[in-house]
């Protein structure tokens, strides 16, 4: 089975609390909204406590084009996507020139040649590196990226593969958007870049590193006004449904409950929850589906109340956390993620000896 053996983050230069956010939020509409106190509960109520940017604070304050969001945009997944490279291939002595695959996971921003060819230029990668961007999955984008380079790994044995997920939420933030969905998004998204690596059944080296047994996709059919953006002239407009955990509890647990079953395995054997925490409401929406206690989420709560909500890159995030204490876990884990479409991304992992 494939293994994911790496996973690292770049250190993006700005990281502010959520309550300077908040202040800013604040100055910016209080002449649009009435009771903006009262609107501006949701701050606190998610249980973010810091995220990063990259840009500092005041740059939001003023109106920039959605072509200079874009180009920033460009620069930014560049520069922060080669250091998450170089530091997950360091981490494991993984040299450039053996990876066979890149996986480019972004909705923030747009390139044409993409992302992963303009690292390429400034990378020793090998020249038949081959190159996969996936664009528009949005908070899903992380598992499914994964769940992807586990395909190729499945076809390919030998292979070492990553997965480069880049999100800057912060530059889609539109200062003409009174909506709530706008509000919201403002409270709880941040930017992130994050790398793994992903090996083959023939690659043996990492003795401790999870397999991935299954993945599964799940669409559910006349969903697309839930998450989303609409795209304008000024770029991209958040679409997001007060909705979310609600469907998440009426449908999440009788979809991992079919996929667990379809590999012999049941809820109860899952060791580790590997979850992509899209906000507090999302990781209470969790619990009650899989009727599991809080503390079985502690290192995705950790990475929300630490950096927000940073889409795609979040999940990977919070499997970095287990990925560190590695050496110590045995069992089963299920990695989830949803994101627009709508959808539900599922991955089954196993620590130790695999069955």
């Amino acid at each position: 089975m494939p293994k994911i053996v790496a996973v690292e983050l770049a250190q993006l230069p700005y990281r502010v609390s959520q309550k300077e956010v908040m202040h800013t939020v604040k100055n910016l509409f209080r002449d649009r909204y009435e009771q903006i106190d009262r609107l501006l509960s949701i701050f606190e109520n998610d249980h973010i406590q810091t995220r990063t940017f990259v840009q500092p604070l005041d740059w939001y304050t003023t109106v920039h084009s959605f072509a200079e969001k874009n180009a920033k945009y460009i620069e930014c997944a560049v520069r922060y996507g080669k250091e998450a490279i170089e530091r997950c291939l360091r981490s494991k002595n993984i040299p450039f020139e053996e990876i066979e695959a890149i996986f480019y996971i972004s909705t923030t921003g747009m390139a044409t040649p993409s992302i992963e060819a303009k690292m390429m230029n400034e990378l020793p990668f090998s020249v038949h590196t081959k190159r996969i961007p996936i664009w528009g999955l949005g908070c899903a984008g992380g598992a499914a990226g994964l769940a992807r380079a586990v395909d190729y790994c499945r076809a390919y044995p030998e292979a070492k593969v990553l997965v480069v997920a880049v999100e800057f939420c912060s530059l889609t933030f539109q200062l003409d958007d009174v909506s709530k969905s706008n509000l919201i998004g403002t409270s709880l998204f941040a930017d992130g870049v994050a790398c793994v690596c992903v090996v083959g059944d023939d690659v043996q080296k990492w003795h401790t590193a999870p397999c991935v047994l299954d993945m599964q996709t799940t669409f559910m059919r006349n969903t697309e006004n839930v998450m989303g953006w609409d795209i304008k002239d000024q770029g991209f407009y958040v679409v997001f449904s007060k909705h979310i955990p609600t469907m998440i509890r009426q449908s999440v647990g009788e979809i991992v409950q079919s996929f667990l079953k379809q590999n012999g395995v049941d809820l109860t054997q899952m060791e580790h929850f590997i979850v992509h925490p899209g906000g507090k409401k999302v990781l209470d929406a969790y619990q009650d589906c899989l009727h599991i206690s809080e503390d079985r989420l502690t290192h995705a709560m950790s990475v929300l109340r630490e950096y927000g909500n940073m889409s795609s890159v979040t999940v990977l995030a919070v499997l970095k956390r287990f990925l560190q204490q590695s050496m110590t876990q045995e069992g089963y884990g299920l990695m989830m993620a949803m994101g627009p479409g709508f959808s539900c991304e599922l991955l089954l992992l196993k620590w130790g000896d695999v069955r």
